[in-house]
């Protein structure tokens, strides 16, 4: 059975990014676009559609051209729009990166996404630079910020100055790729997720008027831009609105609450860890949340206990859910802010021009009976162009029909809310960020006195899935602790992508092509907690 969306379709959004999102902004003019919740520096609409046209045109005169990739390598800051949609107005596409990646990650990121330019900030500068040493091919290191540790750096702040010529690029929005996320996708290692800029603009038009933004509105943005959701929903979708975006460079729950009391925050878009706070913490008491409407959650699952928690500690209406994932731009469903009691536990429905299919666990090529659980299959004008260079991958994702296998597992009621109840797929999301089982097991493997390895998702005390190792002592390894190795992925890895729990046992069950049989582990992992 084919699911389809019972709103009206919306049409395709076909300009570039940078038009889409700040296509309106000169009309804005001097309405706040962007706070720093840090120290409170701010930038109207018409600084940054200027700014963002003066750094084109430095880049361009630089020597960036169409099809250029620049990485991205920051935390959220107020320049980090302007950089974006001034790469992708001077023609490149923009790779983002996870501010914490080690020099190793990144160099694989740089290398695979062929990127040539590096915007970063003085604090992460030698993190860049050595990611640039050892991939080789890097033009050019930029700056953010001015600081004397970036000597030697052109800033940003520089090129706002410049005098170059805006450059003027013909871009195809169904064909050229705006944003390079990486996501492991179902299985494997990070991949570049191919969004063209049709895709990003229409996944816009097709949330726009479920969770409405406008002049007077005020957003804030702690998830990292760099993610997808916070790419969207926290950046793209309020300034393409005429909202005003204030910016943190990190989650830290009472800077968090601080904002929200000082800058009369009015809508909330988290991942699960912060609405957990926001229901339990007891410092929430102590500030004014009055001017908050509404709390949106993705990222990972949301449970619906918790989130009635927090919707009724804050006095609001219930907590919606989002529901999408890096390859489809990200969004699918949503909940609808007008929906005044959606059913507990729903990620939404259909988004426009969107269709949905649930098929048989046992046997994919045919459809899950009304109601039963299966895999979600997604096919709509947002979906990725592909992986880049992975036709193989991109072909295990997305079938002859166009339809995404989600690799997730859920459920419709006869009313069209979809209900997401567990994985197919093997990667674990801390947080809501994404680890790859294969590239920690990988890493273990490195480790002299590890003879074989495996990685699963375990849930820990406070709900959040963390990634468990399962480990083979090599021969003369007796003395190796579970704190020996976590160690020593933790000193090789972002910190979101540590191994948290550990345990060795005699052997990695395997079947006999070799592959991981993860349910074993999980079955195992469940005796165990019996």
């Amino acid at each position: 059975m084919v699911f389809r969306s019972e709103y009206a379709d919306v049409p395709a959004l076909d300009v570039p990014i940078h038009e889409a999102v700040l296509g309106e902004a000169a009309g804005f003019g001097d309405t706040v676009a962007l706070i720093d919740g840090t120290n409170g520096m701010s930038l109207t609409y018409a600084q940054l559609d200027g700014f963002h046209r003066r750094i084109a045109a430095a880049l361009a005169e630089a020597g960036l051209r169409k099809g250029d990739v620049l990485a991205l390598h920051s935390p959220n800051t107020i320049a980090y729009p302007a950089v974006f949609y001034g790469a992708t107005r001077a023609g490149a596409s923009v790779t983002t990166v996870h501010p914490l990646a080690t020099a190793e990650e990144f160099a694989k990121q740089l290398a695979d996404s062929g990127a040539k330019w590096i915007v970063t900030v003085s604090p992460l500068l030698e993190t860049a630079r050595r990611a640039a040493e050892l991939t080789g091919g890097v033009q050019e290191i930029y700056v953010c910020d001015q600081a004397p540790a970036s000597e030697g750096h052109t800033s940003i702040l520089d090129m706002l100055s410049s005098t170059a010529p805006e450059p003027s690029v013909a871009i195809d929005p169904g064909e050229d790729v705006a944003a390079l996320p990486y996501s492991s996708g179902t299985t494997g290692t990070p991949k570049g997720v191919m969004l063209t800029h049709r895709s990003i603009g229409t996944n816009l038009e097709q949330l726009r008027p479920f969770i409405p933004m406008g002049e007077g509105d005020r957003i804030l943005a702690v998830l990292p831009f760099f993610h997808i959701y916070g790419l969207t929903a926290l950046m793209n979708a309020p300034l393409r609105c005429g909202s005003t975006v204030v910016v943190l460079p990190r989650f830290d729950l009472a800077q968090f609450l601080e904002a929200i009391q000082t800058h009369r925050i009015t809508g909330l878009y988290v991942a699960p860890p912060i609405v957990l706070a926001l229901a339990k913490h007891p410092l929430v008491g102590e500030y004014d949340l009055t001017s908050l409407r509404y709390i949106v959650s993705a990222a990972a699952p949301l449970d619906a206990e918790l989130a009635e928690a927090c919707s009724t500690r804050l006095g609001l209406p219930p907590v919606r859910q989002a529901y999408g994932m890096t390859e489809l731009s990200p969004g699918t469903h949503v909940v609808p802010l007008s929906v005044a009691e959606p059913p507990a536990g729903t990620v939404g429905k259909l988004l426009p021009n969107t269709e949905m299919r649930i098929v048989s666990l046992e046997d994919p090529s045919r459809d899950a009976e009304p109601g039963a659980d299966g895999e979600i299959l997604i096919r709509g004008p947002q979906v990725m162009k592909g992986y880049l260079g992975r036709p193989d991958a991109t072909a295990d994702m997305i079938d002859a029909d166009g339809w995404v296998h989600t690799g997730d597992v859920g459920r419709a009621d006869e009313d069209g809310w979809l209900y997401v109840v567990d994985r197919v797929k093997e990667l674990i999301k801390y947080k809501g960020y994404q680890v790859a089982p294969a590239e920690l097991e990988a890493l273990l493997l490195t480790h002299e006195q590890v003879a074989d390895a495996a990685v699963i998702g375990v849930y820990d005390a406070e709900g959040n899935e963390v990634p468990k190792a399962f480990l083979v002592r090599g021969p003369g390894a007796d003395g190796l602790t579970e704190d020996d190795v976590m160690t020593y992925v933790a000193e090789r890895v972002s910190p979101y992508k540590k191994v948290r729990q550990a345990e060795f046992i005699g052997a990695v069950p395997r079947a006999a092509s070799g592959k991981i049989l993860r349910r074993e582990l999980r079955d195992r992992e469940k005796t165990e907690e019996q």
